[in-house]
C-alpha cells in the first residue's frame, strides 16, 4: 500500500509547500530537453513547407528517446524506493510523485486572475497570459474570466487527474512520462509557426501522443465534475465537439454545464451558449467544483490501486 500512502502524501506537500523550486523541478528539466531538441528539429518558419516526413521522424525519434530517459528515471527511483522501509519508500515517492501534480499552482493562479480583474483590465489579462497562450491584449473583463476557468477546467484534467491516473495504472513511470508527452504537446504541438519554427510536422507525434494518453483522462474529469448531474453528460459530448481538441473540450464543456456559464475562445468555439455570463462568484465556484474533483480523483485512483494489489 506504499504508493497509496505517496499518493496522498504528494498532495499534502502540494497542499502545504506548492512547487519545489525550479532548479529542482522534474518538469522544469523535461522542458530544458524539449526546448534543446526542438531548435533542432524543428525548421526555422520561412514559408509555407509540403509534408516534411523527416521531420515527423525527428520528432518522433526526439520525442521517445525523452519519453524513455524520464522512465528509466521515475523506474529508477520506485525502484530505489522498494529497497527502503515502507515509511521512507512512502516519502521518497511522494517527493518524486508531488513535481509531477500541480493542484495549488493552478488554483492559485486562476484566482490571480480574479484578483487582478479587481483592479483593472490591464490587470487581469496580464495574470491570464500566465496561464494561456493565445493572445490576450484583445479581450474583454467576462472574456478573460471565461479564459480563467476554461484554463482551471482544461488543466484540471493535465495537472491533476490524468497524472494521477497514469499513476494508479503504471506507478511512478507512467505519470512521469505523461507529464513528459504533456509538456512536448505545451511546446512543440502547435499547427504552424511559434518561437520563429515550424512547427506542422516537427510537433506532430508529440500532439498525437498527448492525444492519446489524454483521451480516456480528459473524459474522466467530465465525469468528475458533472458528478450528481449525469444527464448532463451526452450534452457535454455535444460541447466537446464544438472545440478543435479531442480532449480539452471535455472537461471545459462539463464546466460550462455545472457551472451553468457560457465560456468560448473568440472566434473559435462558444461552449453553453444558453449559460450566464461568469461573474467573480462564478470563479470561485469553478474553483470549487475543481478541489471537488481533485478529491474524488484521489479516491478513485486509491481504490483502483487498492483493488489492483488484492488480485495480486
Amino acid at each position: 500500500m506504499v504508493p497509496i500512502a505517496a499518493l496522498w502524501l504528494a498532495l499534502a506537500i502540494d497542499r502545504w509547500l506548492g512547487e519545489p523550486r525550479a532548479a529542482w523541478h522534474p518538469v522544469v528539466w523535461m522542458g530544458r530537453y524539449l526546448g534543446w531538441a526542438g531548435g533542432h528539429i524543428a525548421p526555422r518558419a520561412d514559408g509555407v513547407r509540403a509534408r516534411d516526413f523527416a521531420r515527423f521522424g525527428a520528432g518522433a525519434l526526439a520525442w521517445g528517446a525523452g519519453a524513455w530517459l524520464v522512465a528509466a528515471a521515475a523506474h529508477a527511483v520506485a525502484l530505489f524506493a522498494g529497497m527502503l522501509p515502507a515509511w521512507a519508500a512512502v516519502l521518497v515517492l511522494a517527493i518524486a510523485l508531488k513535481p509531477l501534480l500541480a493542484w495549488r499552482m493552478l488554483r492559485d493562479e486562476v484566482l490571480a486572475v480574479e484578483e487582478a480583474l479587481g483592479r483593472s483590465l490591464q490587470d487581469g489579462r496580464a495574470q491570464l497570459a500566465r496561464l494561456v497562450s493565445r493572445d490576450v491584449s484583445g479581450l474583454s473583463a467576462v472574456e478573460v474570466r471565461e479564459s480563467a476557468i476554461e484554463s482551471l477546467a482544461e488543466n484540471l484534467n493535465d495537472s491533476l487527474v490524468a497524472p494521477l491516473f497514469w499513476f494508479a495504472l503504471l506507478g511512478l513511470p507512467g505519470a512521469a512520462v505523461y507529464r513528459f508527452a504533456n509538456t512536448a504537446d505545451a511546446m512543440w504541438g502547435y499547427r504552424g509557426e511559434r518561437g520563429g519554427r515550424d512547427w506542422e510536422w516537427a510537433g506532430k507525434w508529440a500532439a498525437r501522443a498527448d492525444d492519446v494518453l489524454s483521451w480516456i483522462p480528459a473524459r474522466l474529469t467530465a465525469a468528475l465534475l458533472l458528478l450528481g448531474a449525469p444527464a448532463r453528460f451526452a450534452a457535454c459530448r455535444r460541447e466537446a465537439r464544438r472545440t478543435p481538441s479531442p480532449n480539452g473540450g471535455w472537461p471545459m464543456g462539463a464546466m460550462a454545464l455545472r457551472a451553468d456559464v457560457k465560456l468560448s475562445k473568440p472566434g473559435v468555439y462558444v461552449l453553453h451558449a444558453q449559460g450566464r455570463e461568469a461573474t467573480a462568484a462564478d470563479t470561485a465556484r469553478a474553483v470549487t467544483l475543481a478541489s471537488r474533483v481533485v478529491v474524488l480523483a484521489a479516491v478513485g485512483a486509491t481504490v483502483a490501486m487498492a483493488a489492483r494489489t488484492g488480485l495480486a
